[in-house]
Order: C-alpha cells, then sequence, then structure tokens
C-alpha cells in the first residue's frame, strides 16, 4: 500500500495481486493500431475525473450545493477526496448489488450533490447512467423503462409520488432514494444507507473511451425521445472544449468557480457546464431549482466566476435581480456568462458590463444533446455586428475548433461563401454522439452525407459568421414566405410591458401559416392586442408582423427556459379553421 498525507488525513491508493497481474498481462508494447486503452493509467472514464485531481487539490472544495441541492447534510460541501470517496462507495456498492458492465442505471432525479455523485459512481463502476427529466409525461417514462430495462434506479423522494406507478407497473423498484422532501421510498435504502461502511478504494473494472456511460433523452414532439447514447470520450472532448472558454479572465485556471441553477442532473449541460470544473481543478457549484435570487445569493456568497445562464430571458430577470439590489447582491466576481437560444439585447449587456466589469466575457451557444461542442458568439470578438444586429438577427459565431461545421444545402452541398441562403448546420466532431439507443434507421438518417444533421437552419453573412434562422420544425411558412420565429421573438422581447413572448405559425386556409404571438404580460400590466401588433409592424415586415396575439398567463418551458412550441402548436391547432 503507498499512503500520501495531507492536511486533514491520508490518501490510499490499493492494488492487490491479482488486479496488478491483471494489468500487466494487458500490457501491450506491439501494436500500433486497433488498440484500445483500458488500463487505469491511460484510460478515459469520467468516473475518474475527481479522482485524479486528489493527486493535486485532495482538500480543495471540489461540490458545493446550494440550499435545497443535498439530502444529507454532510454532502453540503465535499472536498475532492471527500467527493471521490463517497463516489467509490457508491460505485462498489453498485457492484455488490450485481450491477454488471454495460447495466443502465435509471436516475429519476432533479439537481443534487447525491444525484450527480450517482451519476460519476455509475461511470465508475463501469455501468450507463440514463437519467430521466422529471418533466416528462408518465407514458414516456413507462416507454423509456421499458426500452432502458435497467438494472437499479434512483429515485428523488419528493419526486416519487408522481411515478411511482409507473414504476411498480413496469416492475422496478428504486434501490436508492434521495431523501429530498420525504424519507426513503419504501423497499430502497437513502443514499447515506447505501454507502454506508462500503469500500472507498478504486473499483476495479475494464472502461474504454469509447464506451456508452450516459443515454440521454431527447424531447419528442410527435414520437417518443430518442436515447443519445454518450461516451466517455465525448464527455472529455465537451468538458475541454468549454474548459477553455470558461476559465477567461482567470489568472490561474483552478480559480474556476463554475456555477449551475439550470438542470445539470438530467442534462447535457452536466458536459459543459460541470465537468470541466473538474478538468481544472476548480470548484462547482449546483442549485436545485432556478430560483434567481438564489442565483444572486449565490453568486455573491460564493465569488463565482463562471455561470451559466440559460435562456436571454433569464439573463434579463437575473440582471434585474442585480442591478436593483447592488447593496445586497455583488456580481463583481463573475468573469463568464454563458447564454443560448437566442441573442441577447444590447442594453442589457450594457449593464451587466457595468455590474461585473469591462472584462466580462459573454458568448452565446449553439448545440444540442447530439452534438454539444457548440458554436459561440463572443460579443466582444465581433462588436460591431453584435450592436448593429441584436438581438433581432440571432448571430451563433463560428464552430469552435473542436468541432468541424458546416451549413448544407438539401443536396448536401456546403453554402460557405453564400450569404444569406438558408441551409442546416450539420457536424464532425469526437464530441458528437454515438447514436440514438437500439434506433438503427433514426441513427443512420442523422448521420446522412457523413455529417450529423442538426434540424436547424442557419445561414452565413458575408464574412461567413453563422446566423441561426430557426428550428426547421419552428420557421413559419405564411402566403409563401418563410418567417423566422426567432427574429419576431427578439423585438417583442423590447416591448415594454410583455414578460415573454413565443411565436408560431397556426394553419390557416388562406396563408398556410398565421404568424401568432402567444404573450405574458408583465406583472400590473395593461395592453391590447393592437398595441402589440402596432409595435411589431414599426421594427418588422409586414409578412412578419404577429397577425395574431394571444395573452396567458405562462408559456409551456423547459426547466431551462425553453418555450415548448410544440405544446403550443398543439394547443392552437384549430384556432383559424372555426
Amino acid at each position: 500500500m503507498r499512503e500520501l498525507s495531507s492536511k486533514k488525513g491520508s490518501h490510499y491508493l490499493k492494488v492487490s495481486k491479482s488486479n496488478k497481474e491483471g494489468i500487466m498481462s494487458k500490457i501491450d508494447v506491439t501494436s500500433l493500431y486497433n488498440r484500445r486503452a483500458s488500463n487505469r493509467w491511460e484510460r478515459v472514464s469520467v468516473g475518474d475525473l475527481i479522482e485524479r485531481v486528489t493527486w493535486s487539490y485532495p482538500d480543495k472544495v471540489a461540490l458545493t450545493g446550494w440550499e435545497g441541492a443535498y439530502a444529507h447534510a454532510e454532502n453540503e460541501s465535499l472536498t475532492y477526496k471527500e467527493a471521490n470517496d463517497k463516489i467509490n462507495q457508491f460505485a462498489n456498492s453498485l457492484l455488490e448489488s450485481g450491477l454488471k458492465r454495460g447495466d443502465r442505471v435509471i436516475l429519476y432525479c432533479a439537481n443534487s450533490i447525491e444525484g450527480y455523485l450517482a451519476k460519476l459512481a455509475t461511470a465508475k463502476a463501469g455501468g450507463v447512467i440514463a437519467p430521466v427529466n422529471p418533466m416528462m409525461a408518465p407514458d414516456v417514462v413507462a416507454y423509456l423503462i421499458r426500452q432502458l430495462e435497467p438494472k437499479i434506479a434512483v429515485v428523488d423522494s419528493d419526486l416519487w409520488p408522481k411515478i411511482g406507478k409507473v414504476f411498480a407497473k413496469n416492475g422496478i423498484n428504486p434501490a436508492v432514494s434521495i431523501p429530498i422532501g420525504g424519507g426513503a421510498v419504501p423497499g430502497s435504502q437513502t443514499f447515506a444507507d447505501f454507502i454506508k461502511g462500503k469500500a472507498m478504494t478504486e473499483p476495479d473494472c475494464e472502461i474504454h473511451g469509447d464506451d456508452i456511460w450516459e443515454i440521454l433523452y431527447t424531447a419528442g414532439t410527435t414520437a417518443m425521445p430518442k436515447g443519445v447514447m454518450l461516451s466517455h470520450n465525448y464527455a472529455y472532448m465537451s468538458a475541454y472544449a468549454f474548459a477553455l472558454s470558461l476559465t477567461r479572465g482567470l489568472h490561474i485556471e483552478c480559480d474556476l468557480k463554475l456555477c449551475s441553477f439550470l438542470p445539470i442532473v438530467f442534462h447535457v449541460a452536466d458536459h459543459i457546464f460541470s465537468l470541466n470544473a473538474f478538468l481544472c481543478g476548480g470548484t462547482f457549484i449546483l442549485g436545485r431549482t432556478f430560483d434567481l435570487n438564489a442565483v444572486a445569493e449565490a453568486v455573491t456568497k460564493e465569488k463565482v466566476t463562471a455561470l451559466w445562464g440559460g435562456s436571454p430571458a433569464f439573463i434579463y430577470q437575473l440582471t434585474d435581480i442585480f442591478w436593483s439590489n447592488r447593496d445586497k447582491y455583488d456580481p463583481s466576481s463573475l468573469k463568464v456568462i454563458v447564454y443560448g437560444w437566442g441573442q441577447l439585447r444590447p442594453d442589457y449587456y450594457a449593464k451587466l458590463k457595468e455590474l461585473c466589469g469591462k472584462d466580462l466575457v459573454m458568448f452565446e451557444i449553439f448545440g444540442q444533446t447530439e452534438a454539444i461542442s457548440c458554436y459561440r458568439f463572443w460579443i466582444d470578438k465581433w462588436p460591431e455586428k453584435y450592436q448593429k444586429n441584436a438581438p433581432q438577427v440571432n448571430y451563433v459565431g463560428v464552430p469552435n475548433p473542436l468541432l468541424a461545421s458546416m451549413i448544407m444545402d438539401e443536396e448536401g452541398n456546403s453554402l460557405w461563401g453564400m450569404p444569406g441562403i438558408p441551409g442546416e448546420a450539420v457536424y464532425r466532431s469526437p464530441a458528437v454522439m454515438s447514436g440514438y439507443y437500439k434506433d438503427e434507421a433514426s441513427t443512420k438518417e442523422a448521420f446522412k452525407y457523413g455529417w450529423f444533421h442538426s434540424g436547424d437552419s442557419c445561414m452565413y453573412d458575408e464574412d461567413n459568421i453563422a446566423i441561426m434562422v430557426d428550428r426547421y420544425k419552428d420557421v413559419i411558412k405564411s402566403g409563401g414566405e418563410n418567417v423566422s420565429s426567432l427574429r419576431v421573438e427578439a423585438i417583442l422581447s423590447y416591448h415594454p410591458k410583455l414578460q415573454k413572448a413565443s411565436v408560431i405559425g397556426i394553419p390557416h386556409e388562406k396563408w398556410g401559416e398565421l404568424v401568432t404571438a402567444v404573450a405574458v404580460k408583465k406583472p400590473g400590466e395593461e395592453v391590447t392586442e393592437e398595441e402589440v401588433i402596432a409595435f411589431c409592424r414599426e421594427k418588422l415586415g409586414g409578412f412578419e408582423t404577429p397577425k395574431k396575439v394571444i395573452f396567458v398567463e405562462s408559456l409551456p418551458e423547459t426547466i431551462g427556459g425553453k418555450v415548448q412550441k410544440y405544446k403550443l402548436r398543439a394547443q392552437y391547432q384549430t384556432l383559424f379553421s372555426k
């Protein structure tokens, strides 16, 4: 046994004789191709990310859970060594429970430190974590359970009442409960009991970089969700690509304090807004839900340096809180803010620069679960384009250096050098999915012409900088013209009496589709349909201007703030056919 001392105790690495012999028998110093790294010292495994930092910063805080984001008080703040010990205990308990390489562990949980540790532990045990979005309908969850055939289930106690019958009907009883908002689900153990007394030694598992470690389900609109297969290599490449961007403005990379109150445990954001903290030797701060005041408090107290802010609407609301409470909250520690799903208004960008300092870096990302390496549009890199066009024109910039991407026409030809012609963004990268689980036909279609097809309509400008036009399914075809719903929404974001709005096309006998705005008024404000339409007519072409405005109390959104337009289209499908 080798022992390393640290301030708070000892660091142990134990290798049995049989394990030593097993490792030695796998050494290959002859082959120069078709090699697969499986030895612990050279392998790529998500489960190893925290363990490797224990050899440099064992006593540094790796994970902090904001109030409500941990079930057991001892997990509120964990050093790298403490986190790795618990990950090993959970992994060894999984193996003792019969988990084999490639077995699926279904996770029905919101953000929590325990849920996050369970993910990394499953990866370290050679399993495949399959997080389920708790917002999915019961029949969808039932479908996923049948497709996954999970070996073990981990669930949040407070989410169990609404889904317990679905699990029971499909023969699944949770093995582990994360006791937030309740005790252990009958027949299961709490997270603390599941790891109690288990070995803290590193599990002896064969893992390869191209093994799948996570299956994430994309939200289905007309069919059931597809399971996106993500490898260990995908995770490392995605995390490293973003680590470079998230450490801008820091003197030393390990000073990174990365924060997200948006979904991490069941979202691909885990790759680009959490794992990178460990690749830098920094700290990751996790919130349970996107409570704006809690985000402001966490940024202030933890001196957060990088924040995943979600949609521009969320950024606007958070900025207003900072601006109105400068005596209470201090965002000056922020060096980087990332946002997506639309371009940021210049007036809010100016406010954030004043609040955080002129060196604040802000950029929009453009990607998806299947390919999260992402385009980047840095406001400070293209200030003239931004000031002239934002937010009406959604510039998404260029692919990061890890991502080969072009805008392609329907015949598979590049539109590079042809500004203003819409096509589809397609990708090649080591940070692209391995396929859709048990769905060969959809996988082949997605990789037509040898590129992954995003389903996003984009075009180049005169400098070959990419502009997102819209999701193909969200482009409105009205009177022979194509209307970008994103452009109309950007104009509506300026209306002083609207809190938020979504724009959809509704079938119409004469026009094909009618441009329709579904809007939420600001609290205490009154505004008419005619006023909103007149406001848009001043800034948009006649074919782009909404012909109908529907006022609602709230919009159907993902937890990240992205409006689920397919639900709006379904709700108002027959509005003009009466």
